[in-house]
């Protein structure tokens, strides 16, 4: 027997609740006379018309029906039992024109509109809205039987999506209510225009009303398919016709950001010895090569539901959603060698003899910190596998990264001298990157990082508190308790360093230390509040080292805890503030090089003197 789901039951339910509603309000002895036959046949025509004539909203085509407006109006005119009517009947003739719609699915929608008049119309009733007139002068009414109609759409299609799984119960309001509270109140002015029309010229008004919405529906259609052609005319490539650079960002950025697959890989390709093609044939014969590529590039990759773009020049990418980076290795690798297969005119002159490219491949892991850093990766593994030979496929790993870095001692001079800007206006933060530097070089060394993560840490412990620079002197030396607007300014460091470091192309791979350190494990950091793995895992082993100095430092607004005291903190705020995989790490570090602090009150590790000798450089 199969396992029944709660958005099954949930439909049943609703079905159950739905049907009995309405015949608990429809009364089959209403005076169903010629002239309400007739109303509710036009009625019934202006649904079917307004459904099938829906107003397409850019820029996602959101399609938007007017039925709703005629169901309001209806009861606000009519009364209940014709509504309903004009409800079992407009359905009853949709089921039969949209047969493809599954059944469920049509007595599902019946169910809620059921519901969502019913609801409606008693509120109109219960605050006061009387049946057969429009009263301009007692809107309340109106207004609270459209929230009562709003409210109820939300919530019983927002529940099947959740019991759907498909969204988060925060994402999915937030977004029905940005998508849905505008039509709503469009469709709230449009019902009592309608009902206007209704009171004065019944036939003629709903005519009048159902051909201006059809008239704006096509209206509406031409306009999204101009938009559309605009947008994409923007978003495409003219020479190839694949997506361009800042689609390709765009989009990434969403899946990073919005979709968020369960695996997503990111492939870069680049033409082999494109110049020397150009060189022999010009650039004409150049932009045919181009074009040919980028047709099988997209012919192979659209098939399977892949993003294909042109990056620029002779490069191309390609993401991959719901697909790892060994499974996109061997499919890019694939397609190499069915390009290499095929001819292209004037290859002979290229090294190979055929139509090659060397592709960089990276798999999205929780640490990467941004779009930018993901693309950085797969161009260091296209880079490789230039490196390589050329007409290769090279899966990216952190080692990749280490032909691009600048000598490590050079860095950190570097890194040193824009760090001593401190020293004019606060020296303690200066001795205290000092310190959370040294005790990174160590922590680093007891660590299963690659060699590039080590020095990532290093250098960003250096410069982590390179924000700090912006902020005022009398806030920085501040000995009381800072107060709100203070503390918030101290906050900000994060974000002044990271637009410092920004500024510095080469410093790109610090971006993370600098502007998240302060975030915690808990979620309760600051300044994006970030949760867990979703903090770059090196920022997550910075917290640590730069809380456990701040605690055993003497500073003015708090009391210096002894190592054995800043230990003990450490164990208690392990899965709270800090994560709990590198606490216990980094207090077997301390306690293997720092024996002589364990029992001593004096903790710091550049002593006074050190520090004044250091200010006294920096001038």
């Amino acid at each position: 027997m199969h396992n029944i789901s709660k958005s099954s039951i949930y439909v049943g339910t609703i079905c159950i609740l739905g049907i009995s509603v309405f015949l608990l309000n429809f009364d089959s002895t209403f005076n169903f006379d010629a002239n309400n036959w007739s109303t509710i046949l036009f009625l019934v025509i202006s649904v079917i018309l307004l459904n099938h004539f829906i107003i397409v909203i850019p820029p996602n085509g959101n399609g938007l029906s007017m039925d709703s407006a005629i169901y309001l109006a209806s009861a606000f005119i009519f009364g209940i039992e014709l509504t309903l009517a004009v409800l079992l009947w407009s359905s009853l003739i949709w089921v039969l024109y949209e047969r493809k719609i599954l059944w469920w699915k049509q007595l599902f929608n019946f169910s809620i509109y059921s519901i969502m008049i019913i609801g409606a119309y008693y509120s109109f009733v219960i605050t006061g809205g009387n049946i057969g007139v429009i009263d301009i002068d007692q809107l309340i009414p109106y207004f609270i039987s459209l929230s009562i109609y709003f409210s109820l759409n939300v919530a019983l299609i927002g529940i099947f999506f959740i019991l759907n799984g498909t969204e988060s119960i925060f994402t999915l309001i937030k977004g029905m209510i940005k998508e849905t509270i505008t039509s709503y109140l469009t469709t709230l002015v449009l019902s009592i225009i309608l009902a206007i029309l209704l009171t004065s010229q019944q036939n003629f008004g709903l005519f009048l009303f159902t051909t201006v919405v059809v008239l704006l529906s096509i209206v509406f259609k031409q306009y999204f398919l101009l938009y559309k052609e605009v947008a994409k005319k923007a978003n495409v490539d003219e020479l190839t016709g694949l997506y361009n650079h800042s689609y390709f960002k765009e989009i990434l950025d969403d899946y990073l950001i919005n979709k968020k697959p369960d695996q997503l890989s990111l492939a870069f390709l680049d033409i082999d010895d494109f110049k020397k093609y150009n060189d022999n044939y010009g650039h004409i014969a150049g932009d045919e090569l181009l074009k040919y590529f980028g047709k099988i590039l997209k012919e192979t990759c659209e098939k399977d539901d892949f993003f294909v773009a042109r990056y620029g020049g002779e490069e191309f990418a390609v993401i991959l959603p719901n697909m790892g980076g060994r499974e996109t290795f061997l499919y890019l690798n694939k397609m190499r060698k069915k390009l290499n297969d095929s001819y292209f005119k004037g290859v002979e002159v290229l090294p190979y003899g055929c139509l090659s490219f060397s592709c960089g491949v990276v798999e999205y892991e929780k640490g990467i910190y941004n779009s930018t850093e993901f693309i950085g990766k797969a161009d260091q593994a296209m880079y490789r596998a230039k490196l390589e030979g050329k007409n290769t496929v090279h899966l990216f790993n952190e080692n990749d990264l280490e032909t691009t870095m600048l000598d490590y001692e050079k860095e950190i001079e570097h890194l040193e001298q824009q760090v001593r800007f401190f020293l004019y206006k606060d020296v303690y933060t200066y001795q205290h990157s000092k310190r959370v530097y040294q005790y990174a070089k160590l922590f680093a060394n007891e660590l299963n990082l690659s060699n590039h993560e080590k020095k990532l840490l290093v250098l960003g412990a250096l410069i982590h508190d390179i924000g700090k620079i912006e902020i005022p002197r009398n806030i920085i030396n501040k000995k009381g308790k800072l107060d709100a607007y203070e503390w918030e300014m101290v906050k900000n460091h994060v974000i002044w360093g990271k637009e410092i470091v920004a500024t510095n192309k080469s410093l790109e791979g610090l971006l993370p230390l600098v502007e998240l350190h302060h975030e915690r494990y808990d979620g309760k950091g600051y300044p994006h509040g970030l949760k867990g793995e979703s903090i770059p895992k090196l920022a997550r082993i910075l917290c640590i080292i730069d809380s456990f100095d701040a605690m055993t430092t003497e500073r003015p607004y708090q009391p210096t805890k002894s190592f054995p005291e800043a230990i003990e903190e450490l164990k208690k705020c392990a899965g709270t503030q800090f994560d709990p995989k590198y606490v216990p790490l980094f207090i077997n570090m301390i306690k293997a090089h720092y024996t002589n602090l364990m029992f001593s009150s004096s903790n710091a590790i550049l002593d006074k003197g050190e520090a004044a000798s250091t200010v006294e450089q920096a001038k």
